[in-house]
């Protein structure tokens, strides 16, 4: 249990994680809340992938940004603004419900707004996390739990969501949503971290160093390249949840969190399975079955018609997803350089959340035309395929990560020791 959640020993950690549990809560209700909306006044599977499309997609513009500034600037300063302004769009949203005046393009105009917000954070967020642990053994536990809150809010707020829908309406969860990043203001207000290295050049060279040592060394390029094909071809599968709700299986909001519930639960286990690690060595292997179990358990899910097969195979890809995306987080943030973690990160965030609403417009426009099931069938199979392709380079890119985990202490310097004790050469 000690090793489980070592990073809470560190006061700006403990705070962080606590501030956020209270905010992704109310962030995984308005996503439900809203993807409800949108089915419930068009009833159209088409324009759900528009809305996640519009929500996600300044991510992949904008995100290079978001990492360029990350590095330049105050990182804690960054995210009060970018906490102040995701405040901002969910109360606007409740007004426009609340005052019975929402149409579908103000849905997808504040779904924009809000991508170009977390465009800016996401990156800023992701790099925060090493500025609040004093040690940085505990940085990948931190990364670990920092996951664990996304996924444990994914677990609370998609059934409340359900709830509060069905009692209240839509309105209720923006308002609730907009109040709980508050809580994040404050702990962010509080916090006293110490200054990060902060670079000085131009914006275009900014981003060519970050982009240039990202390419350049196979490991981070081939976990981004694995990453980027589970953010398009899996993750997508969440916008599709509407038409599973009701037309498959016949049910309502209610059935809607159930179904999103059950996703985050598979994730919750797994990040708190990779929060028990000690450290990275060896993710390699778990990287690529996790990604083998995110394409298996949508294909499962796929043509489920009945709830009691459904739920296992949503918990497997939800542990699929999470445990290939935070692995890789993990992996990169213990190797790049500090100055350049800001950039390499939003690249990151590119790969997996950037690629999704590319997936997310494919997925409903296929879904419109061949069905939901057939269109989640094929992006498990591109999963699997991605996975098969990774675990074949494994042991070339273990020879690259070795020499950085020796300097680290995490391995013994010769690589035959390495993989004697069957940790390969460290990934």
């Amino acid at each position: 249990m000690h090793n489980l959640v070592r990073a809470l020993r560190h006061p700006n950690f403990r705070l962080y994680f606590l501030a956020q549990n209270v905010s992704l809560i109310g962030t995984w209700v308005q996503q439900v809340a809203m993807a409800w909306l949108v089915y419930r006044l068009t009833g159209s599977a088409l324009l759900l992938g528009v809305v996640g499309f519009a929500g996600q997609i300044p991510i992949l513009v904008f995100a290079p940004f978001g990492g360029i500034w990350s590095d330049r600037f105050d990182r804690r300063v960054l995210l009060l603004w970018t906490q102040a302004l995701s405040l901002l769009q969910a109360l606007v949203l409740a007004l426009l419900v609340l005052g019975h005046s929402i149409e579908v393009w103000h849905l997808i105009a504040m779904a924009i707004f809000l991508g170009i917000v977390n465009a800016l954070d996401a990156p800023a967020r992701q790099s925060f996390v090493v500025q609040l642990v004093d040690d940085r053994n505990d940085l990948p536990n931190a990364i670990a739990l920092n996951s664990f809150t996304i996924n444990s809010a994914r677990l609370i707020g998609p059934p409340l969501a359900g709830l509060l829908v069905s009692l209240f309406g839509e309105g209720l969860c923006f308002l609730l949503n907009g109040l709980s990043y508050l809580t994040v203001i404050v702990a962010l207000m509080r916090m006293k971290v110490r200054d990060a290295p902060r670079q000085r050049h131009s914006m275009m060279e900014g981003f060519r160093q970050g982009f240039a040592y990202a390419a350049g060394f196979p490991p981070i390029r081939a976990l981004l390249q694995l990453v980027a094909v589970v953010g398009f071809a899996v993750t997508p599968y969440v916008v599709l949840m509407p038409v599973y709700a009701r037309e498959v299986f016949h049910g309502d909001a209610q059935t809607l969190g159930l179904l999103t519930g059950c996703a985050g639960f598979g994730a919750l286990m797994g990040t708190l399975y990779l929060a028990s690690r000690k450290n990275v060595v060896g993710l390699g292997k778990i990287i690529a079955w996790a990604a083998l179990c995110a394409g298996g358990g949508l294909m499962a899910f796929a043509f489920s018609s009945q709830l009691w097969l459904a739920i296992p195979a949503l918990f497997v890809t939800g542990f699929g997803i999470i445990v290939a995306a935070a692995s890789t987080n993990m992996v990169i943030q213990t190797v790049v350089p500090d100055d350049l973690r800001g950039r390499v990160m939003s690249l990151f965030t590119m790969a997996f959340l950037g690629m999704a609403p590319l997936g997310s417009l494919a997925a409903g426009s296929l879904a419109h035309h061949i069905g939901a099931p057939a269109t989640l069938f094929a992006g498990g199979v591109a999963s699997l395929l991605a996975a098969a392709v990774f675990a074949r380079q494994l042991p070339r890119l273990r020879e690259h990560m070795h020499p950085i985990y020796v300097q680290q202490g995490l391995l013994d310097a010769a690589p035959v020791v390495a993989r004697e004790r069957g940790k390969g050469a460290g990934l």
